[in-house]
């Protein structure tokens, strides 16, 4: 469904990519793992056209590397970025209103809003609080949810497990699990917590200093010495 071939980024004499070449088929989950600057961030922020690159990126066999970021948006490929981003000073539901922006089926769009309110009750229960006065799991969920109301085929989650309480933490990535088989997305998954990310994933790419040092199954790459010394604490 997504296939990257030499993607490389640069901010001013500062190379953040060399080269990244990946596959993502549909239907499947894939994760990018690797240590804090490695590029993780920087290749989603590329593929949505958020930052310039070079390259080929082929979404669905179009390419979309010199696609603006609404453009690609409304193709269906939808980011979910590092930090939530929610929009703070409107309540939840007003957020997922935002996420279905591009959206004119309103049956389909309440029909999704019950989902996502299905998907998380605790975004049900604070419909009509602002968004910032959520915790960070709670944000967490809500953009997931803001995300899922854009009609996507193809999601990008980058660290969905950072700043949140361990708890909530289990509880969002069986919901990103439970996505990915009811709605049929593929899910293109940046993670912190190489553990979590490899478990709920079918294929993993290392990355390490903005390139791709490693590729494979993910029940493999768990397996290998290199990975578990480096990133799962073995």
């Amino acid at each position: 469904m997504l296939s990257v071939e030499n993607l490389n980024v640069s901010y001013g004499a500062i190379k953040a990519l060399h080269g990244v070449s990946l596959k993502v088929p549909e239907g499947s989950i894939v994760t990018l793992i690797g240590a804090n600057g490695a590029g993780k961030s920087t290749t989603l922020r590329a593929l949505s056209g958020l930052v310039k690159s070079t390259g080929v990126v082929t979404y669905n066999g179009q390419d979309i590397s010199k696609l603006a970021p609404n453009q690609i948006v409304a193709l269906g490929l939808c980011h979910v970025p590092e930090g939530r981003m929610v929009f703070a000073n409107l309540t939840v539901h007003e957020n997922l209103k935002m996420g279905a922006y591009l959206q004119r089926d309103k049956h389909w769009i309440a029909n999704q809003t019950d989902y996502v309110f299905g998907l998380f009750p605790r975004l049900k229960e604070r419909e009509n609080q602002a968004a910032g006065t959520l915790s960070g799991g709670e944000q967490q969920m809500l953009a997931i949810g803001r995300a899922l109301l854009s009609k996507p085929k193809f999601l990008m989650l980058d660290e969905p497990s950072l700043g949140i309480a361990p708890l909530l933490v289990k509880s969002i990535f069986e919901r990103i699990v439970e996505i990915n088989r009811e709605q049929g997305l593929t899910i293109l998954l940046v993670e912190q917590n190489a553990n979590l990310a490899l478990d709920v994933s079918s294929y993993a790419y290392v990355l390490e200093t903005g390139k791709v040092l490693l590729g494979g199954p993910s029940a493999q790459l768990k397996q290998d010495p290199q990975v578990q010394a480096s990133y799962l604490g073995a």
